[in-house]
């Protein structure tokens, strides 16, 4: 069982809390490193990850975001920008020493990587491949597929989403049952309540962040990240790159394959009997794809 050390990293004046797996092995293989989604989600979900320790001797590395979990902030709008958690990613690298690394990002951390690709080349530098699960390389396209899979949903959810955007109030019995319902069908965990422990766990969620940095739902982008638009500069990325999707996730098979046309020479994996969280509900088949992978690009 591989050994876990936890840890802070001093960012901006407050904490970033990282937690590692394992330790790094005179091996030939690189730290993987994990970008949680949210914005103000946490590091929780990656914890099923923790078997690839000691499946493929290689050493894990997570944390939480400013603003949430163990890094929990709030009372700061200010902060919440890409460019904070990018400098924050590049902070821990520095920090702990991860020259060379394999980076695996969900959702907001997948947009991450695609920002990191192509805004920050220069921060590549060291990362032997990308790994994008379930992220997006425009927030337009994330809004559009929202909006189209929710003419899917019964008349009268569709009517209380209609209403809150058109008077701004996201609020309300009937608006939150229907965000309960689109969550249901894309979001949540396929395997319902068989779901593993880190999955279920309390979690201190960063909801400043996330309304700042994101908007009040996921097909409502009005934070900073709502000018999120990176399809005609996806082939600008350079590191090989795996994209990992599910049939029913919020990351559309159209939003999956875009990023797919884009980027050079990706990969795409697009997991039945999966939604947001492939890694959780397709987890042996989904490690096995992603050991496979990080040992053909070291």
């Amino acid at each position: 069982m591989a050994e876990i050390k936890e840890g802070y990293m001093p960012f901006m004046g407050h904490e970033t809390y990282y937690r590692i797996v394992g330790e790094r092995k005179d091996n030939g293989k690189a730290p993987l490193i994990c970008l949680h989604g949210g914005p103000g989600s946490t590091h929780n979900y990656f914890e099923v990850l923790d078997n690839i320790a000691d499946d493929d001797q290689r050493m894990i590395v997570m944390y939480d975001q400013i603003g949430c979990g163990n890094s929990y902030l709030d009372g700061h709008p200010e902060l919440w920008t890409k460019e904070t958690w990018m400098s924050e990613l590049f902070a821990l690298r520095k920090h702990l020493g991860l020259d060379e690394c394999h980076i695996i990002g969900q959702s907001w951390g997948g947009m991450m990587i695609i920002c990191l690709g192509i805004d920050y080349k220069e921060q590549t530098e060291g990362v032997r491949s990308f790994i994008i699960s379930s992220g997006h390389p425009s927030s337009s396209m994330w809004e559009r597929e929202g909006l189209r899979r929710i003419e899917m949903m019964p008349q009268d959810m569709q009517d209380a989403i209609s209403a809150a955007l058109e008077t701004g109030i996201f609020s309300g019995e009937a608006y939150d049952r229907a965000v309960d319902e689109y969550m249901a069908r894309y979001c949540d965990f396929w395997l319902g309540d068989d779901v593993p422990e880190c999955c279920k766990r309390p979690k201190r969620r960063g909801d400043e962040a996330y309304v700042e940095g994101w908007g009040p739902n996921e097909f409502s982008p009005t934070g900073t990240l709502r000018d999120f638009e990176y399809i005609d500069r996806l082939g600008e990325i350079q590191v090989p790159s795996l994209i990992m999707s599910g049939i029913s996730d919020l990351c559309s098979p159209l939003i999956a394959k875009t990023m797919h046309d884009g980027i050079k020479e990706s990969e795409w994996i697009l997991w039945e009997r999966a939604r947001h969280t492939c890694f959780v509900d397709r987890h042996d088949d989904y490690c096995r794809e992603l050991i496979r992978w990080m040992n053909e690009h070291e």
